[in-house]
């Protein structure tokens, strides 16, 4: 069993910086890599940035250059830097695992998500 926590949303001003924090329980954080996904109203879920074990990185094409994925391993923890903030940003963020073997398990433990508002 494993739990998400997410934290670090807010509003911001376009142009503006918000760091998103993702505490993970359990000890399935040291065997996935973990990404950091979207929901924007009337929208699908997407997938905008994920980190392997060893610390490679990946990013959705919409916020390549501007968003930041890292992962603390002795505290269990994944981040997500956001610059640049753009209205188009503005969803629900949730952490979990990035793994085609084990979707299963990542659907069964959705947190709830931090809400990230981007306007004037």
């Amino acid at each position: 069993q494993v739990q998400f926590v997410e934290s670090g949303g807010g509003l911001v001003q376009p142009g503006g910086s918000l760091r998103l924090s993702c505490a993970v329980s359990g000890s399935i954080f040291s065997i996935s890599a973990m990404g950091w996904y979207r929901q924007a109203p009337g929208k699908q879920r997407e997938l905008v940035a994920s980190i392997t074990i060893g610390g490679s990185t990946t990013y959705a094409d919409s916020v390549k250059g501007r968003f930041t994925i890292s992962r603390d391993n002795a505290k269990n923890t994944v981040y997500l830097q956001m610059n640049s903030l753009k209205p188009e940003d503005t969803a629900v963020y949730y952490c979990n695992l990035d793994s085609k073997i084990l979707v299963a398990l990542r659907d069964r433990y959705w947190g709830q998500g931090t809400q990230v508002t981007v306007s004037k």
